[in-house]
C-alpha cells in the first residue's frame, strides 16, 4: 500500500492511500499515518478524490531521523575528493542526526539563506520507516521492524560543517524534505534493489541502486538498535549514490529558482523547489 498525508482545498490533512490516479480517504478509520504502526493495514474502501485535486504533505513528523553518510562506495570516493573526508571504505555506518523541524513534504520550499552557505547540497535517499521497537535487534529480525519506505533528500549547506561535525550543517530548517508517501513493506520484498536517483531543473544528477549500499537496510538497524533505542515513526535515510553537487566539475550547488526531484523505485518523485530565505 502507499500511503499518503493530504488535503483538498486547503483543507485539514488526512490519511489517505494512492490506488491508480485516486487517493483513497483512510480518515474514517486512522487519524494518521503512525496510527498503523503495529496496525492491519485498513481495506481500501474510502471515499475517493482524484489525484490532481489533492495537496501531498510530508508523510508524517518523524520522532527523529537517523542519517548515514558514505554509505555507497562511489560517495565514498567522491567525498573524499571534493569534501575532504576519509578515502577507505568505513568498517562501521557513520551516522548524524537530523532535527524533525527540518522536514517539509512535497512541493514545500528548500530554504536557500544566502547569510548562511553557498554550498546548498542535494543527495536522494532511501528512507527506512521504523514500526516496531527496536533494540538490540538482530539482521535477521531487522526487517520485521520495518513498517515502510520513503524518500529523504538530504539537503546540506557543505559550507556549515563545524569542526568536522554535520549536524547544523544537516539539520537546518526545510534541509530533510520527506515523503511524496510511503510504501508499507508488505510490497518491497527487498529493499536492496531499488533504483534511485535525483534531478535539478531537469537535468540527472545522480543515478544509482540501493544494491550497492555498503552497509544494507538491516545491517544498519542492527547498527543503531546496538546503542540506540529505534521506536515507530523513526527514520532511516539510509545514504547517498554518488553525483552530489559538491563533487561536479566545476562544483554545483542549488540556487533559488532551482527544483530538486528525488525519485526511489516504487515510492515515487519528491519534487522541491529552492526559495531565497534572506
Amino acid at each position: 500500500m502507499l500511503l499518503v498525508t493530504f488535503s483538498v482545498d486547503g483543507g485539514p490533512a488526512r490519511p489517505g492511500a494512492l490506488d491508480g490516479g485516486e487517493v483513497v480517504d483512510l480518515s474514517a478509520r486512522v487519524t494518521g499515518i503512525p496510527a498503523l504502526f503495529g496496525a492491519d493495514l485498513p481495506a481500501l474502501d474510502g471515499p475517493r478524490v482524484p489525484r490532481d485535486a489533492v495537496r501531498l504533505h510530508a508523510p508524517f513528523r518523524p520522532g527523529k531521523i537517523v542519517g548515514v553518510g558514505l554509505n555507497y562506495v562511489e560517495h565514498v570516493d567522491e567525498s573524499a575528493r571534493a569534501l575532504d573526508t576519509h578515502k577507505e571504505l568505513p568498517t562501521r555506518p557513520v551516522l548524524f542526526g537530523k532535527p524533525a523541524t527540518a522536514v517539509v513534504g512535497p512541493g514545500e520550499p528548500i530554504l536557500h539563506d544566502g547569510d548562511l552557505t553557498e554550498q546548498l547540497d542535494w543527495e536522494c535517499e532511501l528512507a527506512v520507516v521504523i514500526g516496531r521497537t527496536a533494540r538490540k535487534v538482530s539482521r535477521e529480525d531487522a526487517l520485521a521492524h520495518v513498517f515502510g519506505y520513503s524518500i529523504v533528500n538530504d539537503i546540506s549547506a557543505r559550507d556549515q560543517r563545524r569542526s568536522g561535525q554535520w549536524f547544523f550543517s544537516k539539520g537546518q530548517d526545510s534541509y530533510a524534505p520527506f515523503g511524496p508517501a510511503v510504501r508499507t513493506a508488505d510490497e518491497v520484498p527487498d529493499p536492496q534493489t531499488l533504483a534511485l536517483g535525483l534531478k535539478v531543473n531537469g537535468e540527472v544528477k545522480q543515478k544509482g541502486n540501493t544494491a550497492h549500499m555498503l552497509f544494507t537496510v538491516a545491517e544498519l538497524i542492527t547498527d543503531i538498535s546496538s546503542g540506540m533505542t529505534l521506536e515507530p515513526g523513526d527514520v532511516i535515510a539510509t545514504g547517498s549514490p554518488q553525483g552530489v553537487g559538491a563533487a561536479q566539475n566545476p562544483p554545483q550547488f542549488l540556487r533559488p529558482g532551482d527544483v530538486v526531484e528525488a525519485t526511489v523505485e516504487g515510492i515515487g518523485t519528491l519534487r522541491n523547489p529552492v526559495v531565497d530565505a534572506r
